[in-house]
């Protein structure tokens, strides 16, 4: 017999142990030789020991045995299930890839910073509220060897400037036309999340001439389209390290409070995407996010869906508000899926 909480050999037999037997977990043994006969005529078969009781009978003493204990495994097995979920983690943002050409452009009393990597048919890519450019480092690389890349920090985000004027959509898309104007864009892909998907809404609203297409991922078109962020922990984790990114990015590091209050107020009060604002929309629009969102309600997602003529509803799985750098190799080739339709 095999003392199981010990590990000691009893009556002959061989104990190989592998883990810590107290855990309580089943543990089993396993016949080396268990097609063969021992003198009696008998077959040697393996047996099931339980912490908790005795060794069951059958356990032939001559014949070497070893016990495989499965604590490993479902150790493994049970840190698996406690890890945290994709849709939960924040990975740590990306570095912007080496090679691009970077400028800042005088725009609307404030000066512009961009970006221009690759070479093709235009995609200006605009990041989410207290963010910047460095998100979409994962996604450049994998569209700048087909398209010209085009992204851009915000007014008063990342290495943009900002002056007493208040946030608004209005402006911000203001921003972007300008800046295609200073680069000599004249149409252009939009790709936007958040914030940024919400500027492109108003591109495709105001200035279609302007939108080749839309990519919108996580946006909302009214303040009661966000959930509470208070119980969203990977955004409470993002406030904090957008903080330290603007100290080390931005002209004013030390203004981030004042910063983040002015954004506060355009989000409480803004956007309004009404029912018939969305129908005007005429570019082809892709309205995306993820299963797990905590920032932006599911209701709101499939309103903006509904309303916008012809436009797909995309779902990815396993992510919430930061897909794109929660699963970014998705998120990259959604993105080529939907510019490479027609």
């Amino acid at each position: 017999m095999i003392d199981i909480a010990s590990g000691n050999e009893r009556s002959g037999a061989t104990f190989t142990p592998e883990g810590d037997a107290n855990s309580g977990l089943m543990t089993y043994i396993e016949n080396f030789a268990a097609s063969e006969h021992h003198a009696g005529g008998g077959v040697c078969e393996g047996t099931m020991v339980r912490k908790e009781g005795p060794t069951q009978p059958g356990l032939c003493k001559h014949w070497g045995i070893k016990i495989i204990c499965t604590l490993s495994a479902s150790l493994v097995a049970l840190g698996t299930a406690m890890a945290e979920p994709r849709w939960q983690a924040l990975p740590d943002t990306p570095e912007l890839p080496a090679g691009g050409h970077e400028g800042e452009a005088p725009i609307n009393g404030v000066k512009i910073w961009y970006a221009v990597y690759g070479s093709g048919d235009p995609v200006i890519m605009l990041h989410g509220g207290l963010g910047n450019s460095n998100y979409w480092g994962n996604q450049i690389p994998a569209l700048a060897g087909s398209y010209q890349v085009i992204v851009v920090d915000s007014r008063g985000h990342g290495r943009s400037t900002r002056d007493g004027q208040p946030y608004s959509y209005d402006l911000m898309a203001s921003d972007v036309v300008a800046l295609m104007d200073f680069l000599k864009l004249p149409k252009a892909a939009i790709i936007g999340w958040s914030d940024g998907a919400i500027i492109g809404l108003k591109l495709a609203i105001d200035k279609p001439a302007r939108v080749r297409k839309l990519f919108a991922f996580a946006p909302n078109s009214k303040p009661s389209g966000l959930a509470d962020l208070s119980k969203s922990k990977t955004f409470k984790e993002y406030e904090l390290r957008t903080e330290r990114e603007y100290e080390k990015l931005s002209a004013t590091p030390d203004g981030y409070k004042d910063f983040y209050a002015e954004l506060n107020k355009m989000w409480t009060s803004q956007p309004d995407l009404t029912a018939e604002a969305l129908g005007s929309i005429r570019v082809p629009v892709w309205v995306v996010d993820g299963d797990h969102d905590d920032v932006v309600t599911r209701e709101d997602t499939l309103f903006i869906a509904n309303h916008i003529p012809w436009s797909g509803l995309l779902i990815q799985p396993e992510v919430g508000h930061f897909s794109l750098i929660q699963d970014p190799d998705r998120f990259s080739d959604d993105i080529l899926h939907f510019l490479q339709r027609d």
